[in-house]
């Protein structure tokens, strides 16, 4: 594979974050490759409030992610609870998820409270993944104090309809951002490369809705096509588009941490879309193909390690 880089894209990075970078390996799996073979699975655990269940059964996904999360809804307790037995194993932070109700919330409200034991009580690091939160969330995730909330933005009315089955548009996702930046929640956006049947359709317009909401930090992830969903045969964007989108988010945003999320094809264009991000100046890979570490050494850059969600830090 080869790539035409624009300078532009490390100079901003090397200008402004210098030649760290950060490879991450959140609980979701065990991890291990050549270079990154220490992953403790249990630092940082994936729950899922709903168990494997969700109202939408959105087209990429038909809750197939949250099969592999730790299921509240199938434990005899609370969240705090289960929290707590998390922590006395190991665990140092979590992962809140769960499938949406028909409006596209993950049921959170319920549980701030077990949320706010967790952080007080027991220290450990809490990221959500809120859907789309109300405003009534949005202020109790600000009263927990959560590390990040990370949101799904989407650029465009078709995939918010075809894909996620929901009656909302673009404008409702920046309203979240909004909501969430109003009351000092730090927010995760993650965009989906290809999330409309693999085409590249409204990334664009969602970059450009969370450049106007400055994020704790950006993750860039991939449609990565899944056995038992209609997005199975789904070709994901070229590499080119890959690595064009990573530059205009790498300049879009100098400022913020671009990171490129779990999510993305597996096989030999794994390790080529990670050395698009490398040469792209993003700031870290989530489960880097085997490969990575070392590319982005021979690049001058500095590996750290870390076993939880993007941007964590222990």
């Amino acid at each position: 594979m080869t790539a035409v880089v624009d300078p532009a894209c490390l100079r901003a990075r090397r200008e402004r974050f210098g030649d760290a970078i950060r490879f991450h390996a959140p609980g979701l799996k065990r991890y291990c490759t050549s270079e990154y073979a220490e992953h403790d699975s249990k630092a940082f655990v994936s729950v899922s409030l709903t168990g494997a269940r969700c109202a939408l059964s959105c087209e990429h996904c038909k809750m197939n992610v949250l099969h592999g999360m730790t299921d509240l809804s199938g434990f005899d307790g609370t969240l705090f609870e289960l929290c707590e037995r998390l922590a006395a194993r190991g665990t140092r932070g979590i992962l809140v998820s769960g499938g949406s109700d028909p409006q596209g919330r993950v049921p959170l409200l319920r549980h701030i409270d077990d949320l706010v034991r967790v952080r007080r009580e027991l220290g450990l690091t809490i990221r959500v993944h809120p859907g789309l939160p109300d405003d009534e969330t949005c202020a109790g995730l600000a009263r927990v104090g959560i590390d990040g909330a990370m949101v799904d933005v989407i650029g465009h009315g078709d995939t918010i309809r075809d894909v996620y089955h929901l009656d909302h548009t673009p404008d409702d996702y920046e309203a979240v951002l909004a909501s969430l930046e109003r009351h000092g929640v730090p927010t995760v956006p993650h965009i989906i490369l290809g999330l409309h049947f693999g085409r590249m359709l409204g990334e664009d317009h969602a970059l450009e809705m969370i450049a106007r909401h400055p994020p704790k930090l950006l993750v860039l992830v991939i449609l990565m096509p899944l056995g038992g969903t209609p997005m199975a045969g789904v070709s994901a964007p070229s590499l080119e588009e890959i690595g064009a989108f990573f530059e205009r988010a790498r300049l879009a945003m100098p400022d913020t941490p671009v990171m490129l999320g779990c999510a993305r094809p597996i096989g030999d264009v794994k390790g080529d879309i990670d050395r698009l991000a490398i040469d792209a100046g993003l700031n870290g890979i989530a489960y880097p193909a085997d490969g990575t570490v070392q590319y982005a050494r021979d690049r001058g850059l500095v590996p750290t390690f870390v076993d939880a969600c993007c941007g964590v830090e222990w």
